[in-house]
């Protein structure tokens, strides 16, 4: 659960797109060492605005300034903390954004042209926005990572919702799957190592450094950044390379390291504490129409060991799955938003909905091509549970009752030591808002 209080955090993370050039700015919050400016105020309440964000309160600009007094309060403990995220999941998280809006805009010209701004600007703007974002979602987690619940607490929690205020639950599949990857020949591995043996022998000789290497030829997301990853500990990391990674010295440069993402050769840039930065280079091997072929042959003769009971799906899926997350756990797989077993048909990923769409409960799929996060994967599912649409009850939706719970006493958590941090914590209001009714009452001193 990666975003777990969103509500108290900003929806105004990308106002700055929204900039007012005639808005004569002030400060009208400091929170520590945090300031909050007019402006803040303003640019927030257009792109909310413009988003449809309606509030019932007389004084929304006050709703937004107290929601940004809280995401202040939340990067001073960050601070001291020593709260940090990498380059690289800034730089998702950007790439992510950019993404959103385009598919709501209908291309990159119309966005370049709605904000006036080119696709560079728009993503240098959105940098230290979300970077402060990803930061608080951390502190968050930090507040409310020991809360814990017991089945008696949900039992109790049950009863006490009125029977006519129970939800209605939506239909829900319980899905395993099996995944495949292609066999890739050594040919082409050994052409994969020859190019970073290069590589490797440029940035040695002088001839070209690790970051123009980086950015002309890594297979990555890091790539543009010189293939900087960002501070990181082992448990981050795929544990062949972080094996590689942590024994280096600063300014070396690793041997040739296959992970399951591919091949690597690895710089480490700097450490601290039980993290490190490194920079790396990393190359895919190319799997060649025999070989994706020979990947769905042998997903059919899996899937028909299975139809033919000569072992179950879970057996199938602990000895021929090459997916890590689900071949322990019978194959079950997990709706990627929430981490729960059961998953809601919008909730599908694409590819995988589209055979699940064609299936009825406990058949298997035809082996399948299957793309995430840019990679293509081979394999087949079983629907292994169908769950219509129903009224919420305990026996069938006990992890919504937990969850609803969990976040409730996380709330909770997290208003209790608002609270706390109101007290001890430097804040200053702007006149303009001294008779502002604000949700917590320890803003105004």
């Amino acid at each position: 659960m990666k975003k777990v209080l969103l509500l108290l955090v900003l929806s105004f993370s990308f106002s700055f797109i929204f900039a007012q050039k005639n808005v004569i700015d002030k400060i009208v919050a400091i929170v520590g060492d945090e300031i909050i400016l007019q402006s803040d105020i303003e640019n927030a309440f257009l792109q909310q605005q413009g988003q449809g964000i309606i509030s019932s309160s007389p004084d929304y600009k006050a709703e937004i300034l107290e929601q940004q007094l809280v995401q202040k309060l939340l990067m001073a403990q960050a601070q001291i903390d020593s709260i940090i995220v990498s380059d690289e999941e800034v730089e998702n998280a950007v790439s992510s954004q950019i993404e959103f809006f385009i598919s709501n805009i209908g291309s990159q010209e119309r966005l370049e042209k709605y904000f006036g701004k080119s696709i560079q600007e728009i993503k240098d703007d959105m940098r230290n926005p979300l970077k402060e974002q990803l930061i608080t979602e951390q502190m968050q987690q930090k507040i409310v990572e020991k809360i814990r619940i017991t089945p008696s607490e949900v039992r109790s929690y049950f009863k006490k919702i009125p029977k006519d205020s129970l939800p209605d639950m939506p239909d829900r599949y319980e899905l395993q799957q099996i995944v495949l990857k292609p066999d890739v020949s050594e040919a082409e591995k050994e052409r994969i190592r020859e190019q970073l043996r290069s590589f490797r022998d440029q940035i040695l000789k002088g001839e070209k450094t690790f970051n123009t290497l980086a950015v002309l030829y890594s297979e990555d997301a890091s790539a543009p950044r010189g293939g900087e990853l960002g501070y990181k500990s082992k448990k981050e990391l795929d544990p062949a390379f972080a094996e590689a990674a942590f024994s280096l010295k600063p300014g070396k440069i690793s041997k040739i390291i296959e992970s399951e993402y591919g091949f690597h050769i690895i710089q480490l840039i700097d450490r601290q504490g039980e993290k490190i930065n490194v920079r790396h280079i990393i190359l895919q091997p190319k799997v060649s129409d025999t070989e994706k072929q020979e990947a769905l042959n042998r997903l059919d003769t899996i899937r028909q060991y299975i139809t033919d009971g000569k072992m179950t799906f879970e057996e199938a899926a602990y000895y021929f799955s090459t997916d890590k997350k689900t071949r322990n756990n019978g194959g079950l797989f997990a709706d990627p938003q929430t981490s729960e077993a059961r998953i809601a048909r919008p909730d599908i990923p694409g590819d995988m909905a589209r055979e699940v769409n064609k299936m009825k409960p406990g058949e298997i799929s035809q082996p399948f091509i299957s793309h995430t996060n840019g990679q293509e994967e081979y394999k087949i599912v079983k629907i292994k549970e169908f769950y219509p649409r129903h009224k919420a009850n305990l026996d069938d939706d006990w992890q919504n009752f937990e969850l609803m719970l969990k976040r409730e006493k996380q709330m909770e958590k997290l208003e209790k030591w608002i609270k706390e941090k109101q007290a001890d914590t430097y804040i200053h209001i702007d006149e303009s808002f001294k008779d502002t009714k604000f949700r917590y009452d320890g803003w105004i001193k």
